[in-house]
């Protein structure tokens, strides 16, 4: 075998070797990245898999599922049974679940939303994050930890969950009340303060690096940056909405509505910020357009989906083996939390003149910490603003705040009630000549037309309201209305409610109403006591309680649409009257219960089958004016026939067929309701 064949050979077998190797490395990568986007599936699968039974079973218990998901993210993920062990394959997911809860927020927020509770928006919500993120920081600094940091840690404490505590005050009918308007003012607030928050983030990470020149041109930049993009996009925006919309194709509309959120994210991104900053923007301007509630139908459906992987998520991190190891470390942090910020608020709303009660219920409910706390710790580590061992504490310690929020709210009148009962009373000075009037306790839209009315008839009434601001306004106005709390014994008596013929709760807080209905029941057995509620479901509570008309909004609006209906039908007023009569009459007995049983109904049926008369009036500008009723064959064309004619103050009966149809004229028709029926299109009809 010569050399140049034996060389050849070699190279061949080198290359086939070679070729041999780069084939087995190119299956190996493919292996590798067919399991790795496995397990991203698998991953998902896993989550969406528990979040289903976990939506239905807290959904059953009246709880948020978000607990239900930070639980579950604990369970599977990889401190608890390792279904899911690797957490950075699902940080792409989670950070897409914050960027849409935070448009959502946006959305739901409004510059409009905060103008028209501005007042409580700067009082209490920057009271409540200013002050807790000062003697937060106070209590880090005096706990040995370097200033910037402390402050970092401040801001994480200041923020609390709006997901979870506005679910749980919207399902217990309290958002109307004077402690969840002061909730909603604050959460609001502290979605604008995230802002703020992430622009100086950076600052606080290198102050001790940084001249005051340097943070002064860094923070002028990054405000310049949102200025620029807030400006940017409320130019654009309301254009390009108008655009998709025009389109007329619900899948561009979409898409659009998602370039939108991303591209606005993602600019403030590129900027310096962070992705959720950009989403919060987006999601404010677009809550002024007009599509904005198809906006938030379309996109609810991934914001649900996406949420439930980022509060996953969140559990994910909860270091088991930290937890076990220092139990009664994050037992005192996350009571300490609690109470530090609960003391907070109660001590704010105090200021603001609000009863102890109103405080209490405000301190409990916004005293967890916050979904955007998470958000802020994630940004923080990057900037080494938190070490391990403190992010492992505070990712246990939200979690417990945040599920133990739901438990404390259910006890939180209790507790209001009790403490409540220290705080001195007023002595009894009882309102001057106040007998057989009507105490109102509640001053919103109710309560407000109530007293129009009454002052309209003469009736002496007075008003029992909460707010303070409302107070001082209404008086100026010359409004008979006191500052009180209705659950108290010694306000009841200073309206003389022993001398008071009717009592109205026209108030949005179902616990209390109960406690104030007993205390007013109490003391006056003789008082009619009117309640209004929103649901059904407490209606044979509150008559066990004492009240002798219970009004559910639910059923107030049934009736009124089954009286509507029944209008256009042409059932005789007195029937219709009869019918919500009877229904009002056994306080809504038939609507509630699932009863075949309708022997106490007029029938209806009979009258629809019989004939009717129903009147009809000609306007100047109907098109039958000056017909005579022989033109007019309103018989032949409908089977209904006029049987009278008003005219001013005389009365044609049995007109004839030359009798022509004059403006104002008011024609009495008789027949079927199906013809009757055909008789009002036919005259409303155009030539």
């Amino acid at each position: 075998m010569s050399t140049a064949a034996l060389s050849f050979d070699s190279c061949a077998n080198l290359f086939y070797l070679l070729a041999d190797r780069k084939n087995l490395a190119i299956e190996s990568r493919g292996n590798r990245k067919d399991m790795h986007q496995f397990a991203i599936i698998k991953d998902i699968v896993i989550i969406l898999l528990v979040s289903v039974p976990i939506i239905y079973l807290f959904r059953k218990l009246h709880l948020p599922s978000i607990v239900g998901f930070l639980i579950a993210g604990t369970i599977i993920g990889p401190y608890g049974f390792r279904l899911i062990s690797e957490i950075e394959q699902v940080e792409v997911m989670a950070e897409i679940g914050v960027i849409l809860l935070l448009f959502d927020i946006g959305l739901e927020v409004s510059f409009n939303k905060v103008y028209r509770i501005k007042k409580l928006f700067f009082s209490a919500g920057g009271l409540q994050v200013g002050l807790t993120i000062l003697i937060a920081s106070l209590i880090f600094i005096a706990a040995g930890i370097e200033i910037n940091k402390s402050i970092y840690f401040g801001m994480l404490v200041s923020l609390s969950s709006t997901a979870i505590v506005l679910k749980l005050i919207s399902d217990r009918n309290e958002t109307d009340s004077p402690h969840g308007k002061i909730v909603l003012a604050t959460l609001i607030f502290q979605d604008f303060i995230i802002v703020p928050m992430f622009i100086f983030l950076p600052m606080i990470a290198s102050a001790g690096n940084l001249s005051i020149g340097v943070i002064a041109f860094q923070l002028a930049k990054a405000v310049f940056a949102v200025l620029f993009i807030i400006l940017a996009s409320r130019f654009l925006m309301p254009k390009i909405i108008y655009i998709l919309a025009d389109m007329r194709i619900r899948e561009a509309f979409t898409i659009g509505i998602i370039l939108l959120l991303l591209g606005t994210a993602y600019l403030t991104y590129i900027s310096g910020l962070s992705f959720a900053l950009g989403a919060f923007i987006a999601g404010l301007i677009l809550s002024e357009s007009d599509y904005s509630h198809q906006i938030v139908s379309d996109i609810l459906p991934l914001k649900d989906a996406f949420n439930s992987i980022f509060f996953v998520s969140i559990g994910l991190l909860l270091n088991l083996e930290f937890v076990i190891e220092y139990p009664l470390l994050l037992l005192a942090i996350t009571f300490g939390i609690l109470i530090l910020k609960s003391t907070i608020i109660v001590i704010i709303v105090k200021m603001l003149k609000f009863p102890l009660r109103v405080a209490i219920l405000t301190g409990i409910s916004i005293a967890q910490i916050g979904e955007f706390s998470f958000i802020l710790a994630q940004a923080g580590i990057q900037f080494d603003l938190i070490a391990e061992e403190f992010y492992n504490a505070f990712i246990a310690a939200s979690i417990f705040t945040m599920t133990l929020t739901p438990f404390l709210l259910k006890l939180a009148p209790s507790i209001a009630m009790r403490i409540s009962r220290m705080e001195p009373e007023e002595k009894e000075k009882k309102e001057p000549g106040l007998e057989g009037h009507v105490i109102i306790a509640g001053f919103g839209l109710n309560g407000r037309n109530l007293a129009r009315v009454l002052k309209e008839t003469g009736i002496k009434y007075i008003v029992i309201e909460l707010n303070p601001d409302t107070v001082i306004e209404q008086k100026k106005k010359g409004e008979n209305i006191i500052f009180g709390d209705i659950t108290k014994r010694e306000i009841l008596k200073k309206v003389n409610v022993h001398k008071a013929k009717i009592i109205v709760f026209a108030i949005s807080d179902p616990v209390f109403t109960r406690i104030a209905l007993g205390l007013a029941k109490d003391l006056n057995p003789k008082i009619y006591a009117i309640v209004r509620t929103r649901f059904t479901n407490d209606i044979d509570d509150l008559m066990k309680r004492g009240a002798d008309e219970v009004i559910p909004e639910e059923f107030e609006t049934s009736l009124q649409i089954f009286s509507k209906v029944l209008e256009k039908f042409h059932i005789p007023l007195n029937v219709i009257m009869k019918q919500v009569a009877l229904l009002r009459g056994e306080s809504y007995n038939f609507l509630i219960r699932d009863t075949k049983d309708v022997s106490a109904f007029v029938h209806l049926d009979e009258i629809l089958a019989a004939g009717l008369t129903d009147t009809y009036y000609i306007s100047e500008g109907n098109e039958h004016c000056g017909k005579t009723i022989k033109d007019l064959n309103l018989r032949a064309n409908t089977d209904a026939t006029i049987i009278a004619i008003v005219r001013g103050d005389k009365s044609i009966t049995n007109p004839s067929g030359k009798e022509k149809i004059q403006p104002k004229d008011t024609l009495v028709i008789t027949g079927s309701h199906m013809a009757v029926d055909k008789a009002f299109d036919y005259l409303n009809s155009k030539e």
